[in-house]
């Protein structure tokens, strides 16, 4: 199973305020275990949203919004993805996390959709016709 780790943002993180040396240390050391243990897949900070933009659909039509962007609460400011065997083993792994806003924050887990979720498809199948289904699974 795959999860995805939401970091969320704060005023800091938005405002482009870099972590100190000491959370960019237990940071790497913590994604270093990850990697060890074979669950880290992916994982990045994001730039601030004023740097990002949104793309709101209405029916086949789309509209661009520039950043920033007001609710933090509702921002990302970095993000995981690990293989763990079970939800319960994605929640062991974030709780040993540093702090990684070094404030009171929000780090949320999801778990993300497989191909075989989705059932029968006619439209996954052509996708992936002639590919390694195990290796886009």
């Amino acid at each position: 199973m795959r999860f995805m780790v939401i970091v969320h943002a704060t005023r800091d993180t938005e405002a482009g305020v870099m972590p100190g040396e000491e959370l960019l240390e237990a940071m790497g050391k913590y994604n270093a275990e990850l990697v060890k243990a074979g669950v880290m897949l992916d994982g990045a900070g994001l730039q601030p949203s004023s740097k990002g933009a949104r793309v709101h659909f209405s029916g086949d039509r789309t509209r661009v919004v520039d950043g920033p962007f007001t609710e933090t609460k509702e921002l990302i400011a970095g993000y995981s993805v690990l293989q763990c065997n079970s939800r319960e083993e994605a929640i062991e792994w974030v709780r040993r996390m540093p702090n990684p806003t070094g404030e009171e924050g929000i780090v949320e887990i999801r778990q993300l959709y497989e191909l075989d979720d989705f059932g029968p498809s006619e439209a996954i199948e052509t996708h992936f016709r002639g590919q390694d289904h195990a290796a886009a699974r």
